[in-house]
């Protein structure tokens, strides 16, 4: 049986969800109704559409140009087994993942005996966008994040560090 995974849409060629031409997945369902959000028709955890990720695989697959698939919001991570197995996948392809989460790295990291998926997502993104977003501390000035204390963090040197490492994408 093919997994299936809860989306409000895909947008198959973007360039403001992380370096490159990107194609990104935005899950449905979020918990963290972050005031001033900019998705928040994806809020509801029983709202979207459900699609094999199969289906999604198959997209990805159509265009040669992508240099990486993002996972964005809504919440990736209420979907962490889902989005674990296609970003394996766009690894084989020989793309980079992105996610986008309201958690920090550090809930993430405390979370894992509750739930284990998301140890398994982490270890499979390359960059993860992490934090809540404010609107008190929004900027239109910030490379691929909303609001100043969301970080871009280096996953692989995080997750073997064990403390978030941020990963320089202006220098």
């Amino acid at each position: 049986m093919e997994t299936l995974l809860r989306i409000s849409g895909i947008e198959p060629e973007s360039i403001v969800d992380g370096p490159g031409l990107r194609f990104v997945i935005f899950s449905q369902g979020c918990k963290h109704h972050c005031k001033g959000c900019h998705n928040p028709s994806t809020f509801d955890l029983n709202g979207g559409r459900l699609i094999e990720i199969g289906d999604i695989i198959r997209d990805i697959e159509k265009n040669p140009l992508l240099t990486g698939v993002t996972f964005s919001g809504g919440e990736p991570f209420l979907q962490a087994e889902a989005f674990s197995k296609i970003a394996k996948c766009c690894h084989e392809m020989g793309l980079d993942v992105i996610s986008y989460t309201g958690y920090t790295f550090e809930n993430l990291l405390a979370g894992f005996n509750e739930n284990p998926a998301w140890k398994t997502l982490l270890e499979n993104i390359d960059l993860l966008i992490d934090g809540p977003f404010i609107e008190e501390k929004k900027s239109l000035m910030l490379l691929f994040r909303g609001s100043s204390n969301q970080r871009i963090l280096d996953m692989k040197a995080s997750l073997k560090e064990g403390k978030p490492i941020i990963k320089d994408l202006e220098g």
